[in-house]
């Protein structure tokens, strides 16, 4: 690195200072904006000056519960990582986050950097910088006002692929992910046929079987713990949240973790990076606010919709669905099988009417619409703790933002 990144670096730390001054916790993205404008090489520079190189880990789903399992187990085997723990995963995000932690010229002490990259802007950042490993979780059709087709996606996590110099590490149970064709050695993850069977409704991803591994595959899941064979070992790891989606993403950030660190790699060790590691926000988090304790349960396209559903106690009291302005189009939601939250007692959001359209439909008995949200917030937490099950709130991610501003928790 050199001194031509110091205005543009003084410039995006001043930035941020008033941002930060004008609202507390907000305009995380500003800064990232500016410097991108006015030094466009700076994100790529310090992207390419790690030591111990980049890891880029995308896809349609997980990516963020991925990244963070990756970045504990190898901060558990003595790495110092770079990471962008906020999930600020597009391009302006990204800068901020290097902002953070970058010195005047640019650098930033870590050995490695373990970066989640929004499929769309990773790949026009692509010919930007070259990676020593990319994860790739799955292909949807996820963001459909953005991305219109699954084809499209694959295309875009293709290019990410292609900057890999070390390894490529992909979904093995994701039927478009095996047409990649990257020029790094690839490792794959997946799960057993008897999880993949035994998968409420199936995985939604991971339908296809394509291409098992033989090197982290997962055999069970049963509750917050999964079952996992690392090259013919059996390892018992804890997930952060109940699901088998989640032990894909272990899965994933163990086969990451093991071709980075090579002969170095200690299962006990990743073993117990996993148990000490909290959810990601929002996915199967637990707070307590106002002296509830509520669960929070982030959804963001069907799958994940269907799959987190699926793992919601059977018979809960208290649930609040809430639908954001970052669903375009709610008849998008519409093949989940949202049933099993039996009882709604307020669907709030931009989107209340239309999600709670489809509950009524599939049987959820709704008993409170109220589109403001913080309102709805309110009423939610004011009710009696329940006689069975934990306040639950299950959201998109626009209105797990609105929730966690409205709540003062940490964004």
């Amino acid at each position: 690195m050199s001194l031509r990144f110091l205005p543009a670096v003084a410039l995006g730390r001043a930035v941020r200072v008033a941002a930060r001054l004008r609202k507390a916790g907000g305009g995380s993205a500003v800064p990232g904006l500016v410097v991108n404008r006015v030094a466009p090489g700076f994100l790529g520079a310090t992207l390419s000056s790690f030591p111990e190189g980049l890891v880029v880990v995308t896809g349609s789903a997980g990516k963020s519960t991925t990244t963070k399992m990756l970045v504990a187990v190898l901060e558990a085997h003595g790495k110092r990582v770079f990471t962008n723990p906020s999930t600020a995963n597009i391009s302006q995000g990204l800068t901020s986050a290097l902002l953070e932690r970058a010195s005047l010229t640019g650098r930033i002490d870590a050995d490695l950097a373990v970066l989640e990259m929004d499929e769309g802007h990773g790949a026009a950042l692509s010919d930007r910088f070259r990676s020593r490993l990319v994860l790739v979780t799955n292909v949807v059709t996820d963001q459909i006002d953005r991305f219109h087709d699954s084809e499209k996606v694959l295309a875009m996590v293709g290019r990410i692929a292609a900057t890999a110099t070390g390894t490529v590490v992909l979904n093995g149970d994701d039927g478009l992910l095996a047409r990649l064709t990257p020029t790094a050695p690839v490792r794959r993850f997946g799960v057993t046929a008897e999880v993949l069977d035994a998968a409420p409704r199936g995985l939604g991803y991971a339908e296809t079987a394509a291409e098992r591994s033989d090197g982290v595959l997962v055999e069970a899941v049963r509750g917050r713990e999964a079952d996992v064979r690392i090259d013919g070992a059996a390892t018992t790891v804890a997930l952060p949240a109940k699901g088998v989606h989640y032990a894909v993403d272990a899965a994933g950030a163990l086969a990451a973790a093991q071709a980075l660190l090579g002969d170095a790699f200690r299962r006990d060790v990743a073993q117990g990076a996993l148990a000490a590691m909290p959810p990601v926000f929002g996915r199967g988090e637990v707070v307590t606010v106002r002296g509830k304790r509520v669960e929070f349960v982030l959804v963001q396209n069907p799958a994940s919709f269907q799959l987190n559903v699926d793992e919601l106690d059977e018979g809960l009291e208290q649930v609040l669905v809430a639908m954001g302005s970052d669903v375009r189009d709610p008849s998008y939601f519409w093949p989940a099988d949202a049933s099993r939250i039996g009882r709604a007692i307020v669907v709030s959001g931009s989107k209340a009417d239309e999600i709670a359209l489809q509950l009524i439909y599939q049987g959820v008995q709704v008993v409170r619409i109220e589109p403001d949200l913080g309102a709805a917030l309110d009423h939610f937490l004011a009710l009696p703790d329940p006689a069975r099950g934990m306040k639950t709130i299950v959201f998109t991610a626009d209105s797990m933002r609105r929730t966690r501003s409205h709540l003062g928790l940490a964004r």
